[in-house]
């Protein structure tokens, strides 16, 4: 994640500028050079990347841009009992009332918020739906008027001019990638490549048919010989041959693929280098190409992804493993979570910056979603990674957060370790800091939270109070903290 200097804003803002006008000047110059010569010398390979850069805008992103804003599949309801329990969960754990509402209806004026929007809002949350029905009408009204308990006061009746932030009923709101920009993903994904190679890892792609499903192209599908017993999910790699730890599997966040993790995937084994009479951990790394900066298919639907993945379990007979994940890849583990022949083989798990805690609370959608930029790490995250065409989609039309949500209590029973950063620009990490921790068994083992630990029964807290979203990776000193608790949790117990 990139910083919030002087010097990183007009960086960030120049990389933006350029790559976001490439194909706007292409269209221009092909469109004028039909009617008018250009005035001065244009290179052969400029007028070809030219033309190519608008018939890639024109046939490739527009027609997909309309084809993505179909309306989302959502997953089955729950019924009335089950939500009202979700209702008062979530309600048991809201800690700002107002500040939540004002979020969830983008900070529009308090007296624009009326009971008709409230109730179009949880209709929405809790019935995934913006239909209007009769029906619901009386569940509707009783969380409005919980949610009035909730304030300390009345709502007005009627319907103000508030419009609320409901995610997947919304315009898949992208921007267009140039194939300049697809060009250095293709590079970092050679790059991120050979780095895996060099550390052992080994590819393993689908079906050679499925190339062309992935854009920018992959020649590593061709080349390796590992194939993937999942349909659609490529992984690396790295064989498990300790017979007194368990193996690892690592699910990425939203961003340029695996890139940012090698260095803490390759360290997991620093240490067996030197001493192989145990063998060495193995690792699986999961590749959500559709969250990855790449043109590709759709988000699988949750139970779409624990199939897949339990396919590439049981192909490399994983029995009890080590689950570590960042950010969205949070959401993923959720899903395993409540996956019973998956949930039953995680021993221990690893969250880093994870975006599932109390995602009830509008933090995560406003801010990926709804946040004008203003330093450069949020225009960093707003125009590569929100409006990049896979993620808007995963979020406008694959991301249901009351299937995604994760509490504490669905972690009890296992050994897990939250890492969270004070600067984090996505979550309000202090907010998930004080519900992770607020029980009375839970023990601070430094004083003060600048930076520290928290000791549950079973859960620990990583606090560090400088860190932005991602960069926990980025620093050798907590990076080497992460492997120390992941290699800890791979000792069977």
């Amino acid at each position: 994640m990139i910083g919030t200097s002087i010097h990183d804003y007009v960086f960030i803002r120049i990389c933006i500028f350029v790559l976001h006008w490439i194909a706007p000047f292409s269209i221009f110059y092909c469109l004028s050079s039909l009617v008018y010569p250009a005035p001065f010398h244009v290179s052969r390979i400029l007028q070809v990347w030219a033309t190519l850069e608008s018939a890639f805008y024109l046939l490739v992103y527009h027609p997909r841009k309309i084809y993505l804003q179909r309306a989302a599949t959502y997953p089955t309801p729950i019924c009335r009992e089950h939500r009202r329990l979700l209702f008062q969960r979530c309600h048991e754990n809201i800690p700002d009332p107002e500040r939540y509402l004002a979020k969830w209806f983008m900070d529009a004026p308090a007296p624009e918020i009326k009971w008709e929007n409230v109730k179009d809002f949880f209709r929405w949350a809790f019935l995934d739906t913006v239909v209007p029905n009769t029906v619901n009408d009386e569940e509707l009204e009783e969380f409005v008027r919980e949610t009035e308990k909730l304030l300390g006061r009345k709502i007005e009746p009627g319907r103000g001019n508030a419009k609320c932030l409901r995610l997947t009923q919304g315009k898949v709101d992208m921007l267009h990638r140039s194939l300049t920009w697809y060009m250095c993903v293709f590079i970092v994904d050679t790059v991120a490549s050979g780095y895996l190679r060099y550390y052992s890892f080994d590819f393993h792609s689908t079906s050679p048919l499925r190339l062309p499903t992935v854009f920018p192209f992959r020649p590593l599908a061709l080349l390796t010989s590992h194939r993937s017993p999942a349909k659609t999910l490529t992984y690396w790699h790295r064989p498990h041959t300790s017979k007194t730890r368990l193996p690892v599997l690592f699910i990425h966040g939203i961003g340029i693929g695996l890139y940012p993790y090698i260095n803490f995937l390759a360290e997991l084994n620093l240490e067996d280098e030197t001493n192989e009479s145990d063998g060495e951990l193995g690792v699986i790394a999961v590749e959500i190409m559709s969250v990855s900066l790449r043109i590709t298919g759709e988000t699988l639907k949750k139970e779409e992804m624990c199939q897949e993945i339990d396919c590439i379990l049981k192909a490399h007979s994983w029995e009890k493993f080590v689950l570590v994940s960042h950010s969205y890849g949070s959401v993923i583990t959720t899903h395993l979570l409540y996956t019973p022949q998956i949930a039953q083989k995680i021993e221990a798990i690893l969250f880093i910056d994870p975006v599932s805690f109390l995602l009830h609370l509008p933090d995560v959608a406003y801010n990926f979603i709804c946040r004008k930029p203003t330093h450069a790490n949020e225009h960093l995250l707003h125009y590569f990674a929100s409006k990049d065409m896979g993620v808007a989609h995963t979020l406008f039309r694959r991301f249901f957060w009351s299937e995604n949500i994760l509490w504490k209590e669905d972690i009890r029973n296992r050994r897990v370790t939250v890492v969270l950063g004070g600067k984090d620009l996505i979550v309000d990490t202090e907010v998930v800091k004080a519900y992770l921790t607020d029980n009375k068994s839970v023990r601070r083992e430094n004083e003060g939270w600048k930076d520290g630990t928290w000791k549950g029964n079973g859960l620990d807290v990583l606090w560090f109070s400088e860190l932005d979203h991602g960069e926990a990776f980025d620093k050798k000193n907590i990076r080497a903290q992460l492997v120390d608790i992941t290699r800890s949790y791979c000792n069977r117990e």
